[in-house]
């Protein structure tokens, strides 16, 4: 296994994308450069499946044009996934048992059927 690195700073670095990924099993739904680079050296794939299949499927979330996707990790490890409606609005929460993502939160954007970092936006 490979040590996740992945900090803040890192993310600074992203204002926009030229490429686009296809998710895996929604493939309705594309991601950013950045985006792709938090899956991969911060072992989030299953953020992006989070997002990816929790949308279709529950009501509340579908509605919403425009999402903002927030994980927070308690220091035991534990998390919780909200999505708001950009106003703060929760609309879907989501209890994680256990995660080893490298940070203490993110937020992505969905919108579009696209996930971006905010700075991507």
């Amino acid at each position: 296994m490979t040590k996740k690195t992945l900090s803040k700073s890192d993310l600074a670095q992203f204002t926009g994308s030229e490429n686009w990924y296809r998710h895996g099993i929604n493939r309705n739904v594309l991601y950013t450069d950045g985006v792709q680079y938090v899956a991969e050296h911060g072992g989030a794939h299953w953020l992006l499946d989070e997002i990816a299949i929790i949308k279709p499927y529950h009501k509340a979330v579908a509605a919403e044009e425009f999402q903002v996707w927030k994980l927070a990790v308690r220091p035991d490890r534990s998390a919780t996934l909200t999505c708001d409606d950009g106003n703060g609005n929760i609309v879907c929460t989501k209890e994680i048992e256990h995660t080893d993502f490298p940070l203490d939160e993110i937020a992505l954007y969905f919108a579009n059927n696209v996930i971006h970092l905010p700075n991507e936006y």
